[in-house]
């Protein structure tokens, strides 16, 4: 690898980075060409050509064959395989280090650090957002979560104050792991990563294929139904959890939705659920996609999150925001924004499901069919009596969606029926503040985004920073008895 001659005062620093490397000598193994990396999570192989691997294993990447698919090898067994590049890291590289975050902001960072595993004194260092040079200390204390800026001075060295200075970050880690030294506690454990990055593909032997074989998948349970068909939990390959929808042909326009879904599957967000492929070739029509444990956002608040903090609402709505922001950057219209349409993972973190579906809808059939179950309550006036649909009428929906957020799945326009929702809409009446709502949120979000103008209401980019500011004021934070 080529080391070169070093100071002592470098030796302690050169040695923490290079764990990797010594762990390789002591294997007493030959080098192989590639580079060494480490994992940072388990990961079952999904088909033949995979390779299986345990987080903290080493591997050998012989071929970035893609941005997300690489060939590598064991270096214990020499086994040989794809892996998702996104489950690894390099082993000279901060990204390796269990608390690094990397690209992360700061209202992520607590989204991380108050799930109920983190106890106080875990922490998580990350990117700073306002100078790209420099990194943030976040940690746990039994008042909320604190941030630190970690800055770089001339030579090179970090430091939290002028007064002590380290050669790596992994220095400072471990100067503060021992003591809190004027931080708001002694560091303790690595921030937990609840759940494992998602792959935008299923493996890399299908990558370039839209079309999945239907042979492939095997059903569970069925956990949902929609306005298409049917939802169930399954596996692909018997290994891999997904979510597999059924779509009845009368509902839908199979030839067009075809097309255009190979758009849908480039899209890829945090916040949007990712679509793996579909099975077009035989009815039923089968969509495949990520597995969401949870179900949807109006189950959940109705059931086992109806006790949920106003903090964390309004972080279910700041991540709605971010994922409905990128389809409104792509030009994406989703049409049926509503909670029932967002899911909720494993860790609580929500992601939109469905979008740009109704895009493709049969519209006869579905006026026809399911006329009394039009989202008449959710629907912007404009695309009820024009049937012209905008990213504007998306806004319109995410404020019925927060009004569901806030009242905990309540039902939106609680007592009407939708002519009725409809005439008190026209008259410029529009629903009151939920019980549990800040003020400010349905006067600075909730009504601008019922404005009757498309063109008044404001964009979904701007909503997310302003729900992240909001999210941040101190009224908001849980009491110390919910966070310690």
């Amino acid at each position: 690898y080529g080391y070169k001659t070093i100071t002592s005062k470098n030796i302690v620093c050169n040695i923490s980075l290079c764990t990797c490397d010594a762990n390789f000598f002591k294997l007493g193994l030959k080098k192989t060409k590639g580079k060494l990396y480490i994992a940072l999570y388990d990961y079952e192989a999904r088909t033949k050509e995979d390779l299986s691997f345990k987080k903290g294993e080493k591997l050998v990447v012989i071929d970035k064959v893609d941005d997300e698919w690489w060939l590598a090898r064991k270096i214990v067994t020499s086994e040989e395989g794809y892996i998702p590049s996104n489950y690894v890291a390099y082993c000279d590289s901060i990204e390796s280090e269990s608390w690094y975050f990397g690209k992360i902001k700061r209202i992520e960072a607590e989204r991380h650090l108050q799930q109920d595993e983190n106890k106080v004194g875990a922490f998580l260092v990350r990117e700073s957002e306002t100078r790209s040079e420099n990194h943030a200390l976040s940690i746990k204390d039994a008042n909320g979560v604190k941030h630190y800026r970690i800055s770089k001075n001339s030579s090179g060295e970090f430091y939290i104050t002028h007064r002590r200075t380290f050669l790596s970050l992994q220095d400072l880690i471990s100067h503060y792991s021992a003591q809190n030294d004027g931080l708001c506690t002694q560091l303790g454990e690595p921030c937990v990563r609840l759940k494992k990055p998602t792959t935008r593909d299923l493996a890399y032997n299908v990558s370039d294929e839209w079309e999945i074989n239907r042979a492939t998948l095997s059903f569970c349970r069925r956990i949902g139904k929609g306005h298409h068909g049917a939802v169930f939990e399954g596996r692909w390959n018997l290994v891999t959890p997904v979510a597999i929808k059924t779509v009845l042909p009368e509902t839908m326009s199979v030839k067009e939705f075809y097309n255009e879904a190979q758009i849908m599957k480039k899209l890829h967000h945090p916040n949007l659920v990712q679509l793996y492929g579909v099975c077009t070739l035989d009815e039923p029509i089968l969509i495949i996609t990520e597995l969401m444990v949870n179900g949807s956002l109006l189950d959940y608040l109705r059931n086992i999150g109806k006790s949920t903090p106003v903090k964390k609402l309004i972080d279910f709505g700041t991540q709605i925001a971010s994922g409905m922001a990128y389809l409104e950057m792509h030009n994406f219209i989703h049409r049926d924004l509503a909670a029932r349409n967002i899911l909720v993972d494993e860790a609580c973190n929500v992601k939109i499901a469905d979008f740009g579906l109704t895009r493709f809808t049969n519209e006869n059939a579905y006026e026809t069919k399911r006329g009394t179950r039009f989202p008449i309550k959710w629907t912007a006036p404009e695309a009820i009596f024009t049937r012209t649909f905008t990213t504007k009428c998306d806004v319109w929906s995410f404020g019925v969606v927060l009004y569901e957020i806030f009242t905990y799945g309540g039902v939106p326009y609680p007592g009407l029926t939708n002519n009725e929702t409809l005439q008190l809409i026209q008259s410029g009446q529009r629903m009151d503040c939920p019980k549990s709502c800040p003020e400010d949120i349905y006067e600075e979000i909730m009504m601008k985004c019922w404005n009757w103008s498309p063109e008044k209401r404001p964009t979904f980019y701007s909503l997310q920073y302003l729900l992240e500011d909001l999210q941040l004021k101190p009224e908001y934070k849980e009491p110390p008895s919910i966070l310690s």
